[in-house]
């Protein structure tokens, strides 16, 4: 089985929408050999997902009818770090943050993005629906391409 340890900032938008997309991905190409989890470098631990991320994450028709109430949002730690097979980020700072606390695992670690194009994918925290909606479309297509490559 490949772990797999998805991270943003907050553990609140663009990891979360990637973990479940993944996961759904990984299902509907019959696969079982995926363990998903998520995390994030700087969390407020427990928090559930938010209102705009959930909004865009169901207007996706594939992801329309999952459950997300069971996310909780929580800071990445060693044994998250210790157990990844890859570890998948949003920015190069999320790079960066790893490189610094959890110098063992910077070698298993890169941006979804350099995984599978160039450059970051923004944050929508804090920003309208719209642009939640857009992070969506993003990470979607990008999670599309990434569980080819696993």
């Amino acid at each position: 089985m490949t772990e797999l340890l998805v991270l943003c900032t907050g553990n609140a938008a663009r990891s979360v929408m990637a973990g479940f997309m993944l996961e759904t991905l990984e299902a509907a190409r019959g696969g079982t050999d995926l363990h998903i989890v998520t995390g994030g470098t700087h969390t407020v631990d427990g928090q559930p997902m938010g209102l705009r991320t959930r909004s865009a994450l169901k207007a996706l028709p594939e992801l329309a009818d999952v459950d997300f109430r069971r996310h909780r949002s929580r800071q990445v730690g060693m044994a998250d770090l210790s157990r990844a097979d890859l570890v998948v980020v949003m920015e190069a700072d999320h790079v960066r943050f790893v490189r610094r606390h959890y110098p063992e695992a910077a070698v298993r670690t890169a941006t979804i993005r350099r995984l599978c194009e160039v450059d970051d994918v923004i944050d929508p925290a804090g920003g309208e629906a719209a642009e939640y909606d857009a992070c969506v479309a993003e990470l979607w297509k990008l999670c599309g391409r990434l569980i080819t490559l696993l």
